[in-house]
């Protein structure tokens, strides 16, 4: 199949919509498909997409104001010309918002099936940074998901949203998780010392520093007595949230085996954001062979099974996760038996797997529109 994936992110950008973007051009690529990506041309500095593996379309963008590491693509004509040229069997829509909108738009003059994946929650956004216009971003999502072949939603949270909120044709479709390099035996007693050297416990956070992820609900937890919370990321709340966490060791961005060294290392893993649809963090730290507290909301009711790989806590409760943690950090028993249950659970979450799942959605999309045709 020739594959174009139309992404409001991509590499060298840090989040799940460009790393999952990457993931799928990376399997289809394996499994001998012809993908090229859509993204918007990054900031100033950075080379050209010389570790991508397949052809990537820049489209020109303009930084999000107040949140600069977010980049806005722009009109442009080269979105529909890409899918022309690369003669696309199928359009791959990750997340779409505004370059996956006139991807859609284009894949429609152009008669070429769309599939679109459901990554964000505009929708608990709106609530967090303006306290209104949750109808208007269902709305959006509504009208750019329903013209798609098909949607594919990634918890089953978010297909229950999108079914609740009037979009058609939606299947689940998670995330893989690199179970190479996220795995147990990477912990580090060294870097442990390093991050806590009066033997504390460490309990991580991994993610953007932004309003929606409200990380300000691990200041009960860094008052626990020999608990070190450190957090991992970077966004626009990190000057905010260095004062309401005074005793959090703050990493800054970190990627790839470092990262993967950080997880590992971990005794406690905290999720705290309540709009997430998947929180690939959560699988990577389960993964990593790493207990979880995570709100029970989103994705993360697929991933964590309460009592048995972590502890799930009303969201929004500062309290809770302050309890939760507290609980794993009395029972090195309990933390080793939900750490083992969880590396055990995700085990078969290879990006292949759920990659090949993927390609079997697209041959079903393009079987129907087959059928229709006949």
């Amino acid at each position: 199949m020739r594959v174009v994936i139309v992404t409001e992110s991509f590499p060298p950008d840090v989040n799940g919509v460009a790393h999952c973007a990457l993931q799928t051009a990376r399997h289809l690529v394996d499994r001998g498909h012809a993908p090229l990506v859509v993204a918007p041309a990054t900031a100033a500095g950075h080379g050209p997409d010389a570790l991508a593996p397949c052809p990537v379309v820049r489209v020109p963008s303009l930084p999000l104001p107040g949140y600069p590491q977010v980049r806005v693509a722009l009109p442009s004509r080269r979105v529909a010309a890409a899918i022309t040229e690369h003669r696309a069997d199928i359009v791959h829509l990750a997340s779409p918002f505004i370059l996956g909108v006139r991807g859609m738009a284009a894949a429609a003059r152009l008669g070429v099936p769309a599939v679109a994946v459901y990554q964000t929650d505009l929708a608990g956004y709106a609530r967090t940074y303006v306290g209104a216009g949750e109808a208007t971003a269902w709305r959006r999502i509504r009208s750019v998901h329903a013209a798609a072949d098909r949607t594919l939603a990634p918890s089953s949270a978010a297909l229950h949203d999108l079914e609740a909120h009037g979009v058609p044709r939606v299947r689940l479709w998670p995330r893989g998780v690199d179970t190479v390099r996220f795995r147990p035996e990477h912990r580090d007693e060294a870097l442990r010392r390093e991050l806590a050297p009066n033997g504390e416990l460490i309990v991580g956070y991994v993610g953007r520093l932004a309003p929606e992820k409200q990380v300000e609900l691990l200041a009960g937890a860094c008052d626990l007595e020999g608990v070190r919370v450190v957090i991992v990321g970077d966004g626009p709340s990190e000057t905010t949230l260095r004062e309401a966490l005074p005793g959090a060791l703050f990493l800054g961005r970190r990627t790839g085996d470092e990262l993967a060294r950080i997880f590992a290392s971990l005794d406690v893993f905290a999720h705290t954001g309540p709009f997430e649809t998947f929180c690939q963090t959560v699988q990577e730290a389960m993964a990593s062979g790493v207990p979880v507290v995570a709100p029970a909301a989103g994705g993360p009711l697929d991933l964590v099974a309460h009592g048995r790989t972590g502890l799930l806590v009303p969201p929004r409760d500062g309290d809770a996760v302050r309890d939760a943690v507290w609980a794993l950090a009395v029972d090195p028993a309990l933390r080793a038996a939900y750490g083992a249950a969880g590396r055990a659970t995700v085990e078969g979450r290879t990006w292949a797997a759920v990659g090949d799942q993927l390609i079997d959605h697209y041959a079903d999309v393009l079987s129907a529109r087959t059928v229709v045709a006949a």
